[in-house]
């Protein structure tokens, strides 16, 4: 009569768990027809360390995520290579419909400088990089992250609170609002 007992008790519980576990299914599944721009929000914002908010560009984070990993080549613009240019280029072409010049140096001057503590999310970011000039560009994500083609990494995500890039920052640059 115990041993029965038991055994009921283990198929109620289990059957519970199995319920339990449905459902929750079912609500994972309810929430990814209701709003996948949502999850991939919620995807992007885990993977790249940024807090996406309902109004972020969501064309942006999936061209970058699918960029990440993309070789270094100066001069490139395809995702056998890419140079910090081309990126930036192909980002505001295929994320805002904006198209760029081709260097850092000409894009710098279609933009109103920003300060660092000003970035928003889309805003350009400037190095002098050993030089008196402009030598390097990536786009801001939020949260002191950003975006680039990096000569010894490919196209990868850094911190700006980084010391090499604290150290060569130039200045931010916002595009968006001048057009």
């Amino acid at each position: 009569m115990r041993k029965n007992l038991l055994i009921i008790a283990a198929l109620f519980m289990a059957s519970s768990f199995v319920s339990v576990q449905a459902q929750t299914a079912k609500s994972k599944s309810q929430v990814e027809t209701e709003d996948p721009d949502n999850l991939a929000k919620e995807y992007f914002s885990q993977i790249m360390g940024v807090a996406i908010s309902a109004t972020s560009n969501l064309k942006l984070y999936q061209f970058v995520y699918d960029w990440i990993g993309t070789p270094y080549r100066w001069g490139g613009e395809t995702k056998k290579g890419v140079d910090c240019s081309a990126f930036t280029k192909e980002i505001y072409a295929k994320a805002f419909g904006i198209i760029l010049h081709r260097t850092s140096r000409d894009i710098f001057g279609m933009t109103s400088p920003v300060g660092r503590d000003e970035l928003k999310e889309g805003d350009l970011i400037f190095f002098k990089i050993k030089s008196r000039s402009i030598t390097h560009i990536g786009i801001y994500l939020g949260n002191n992250r950003f975006a680039h083609a990096s000569s010894s990494r490919g196209v990868v995500l850094s911190n700006l609170n980084e010391p090499y890039y604290k150290r060569y920052f130039f200045s931010g640059g916002r595009l968006l609002d001048k057009l």
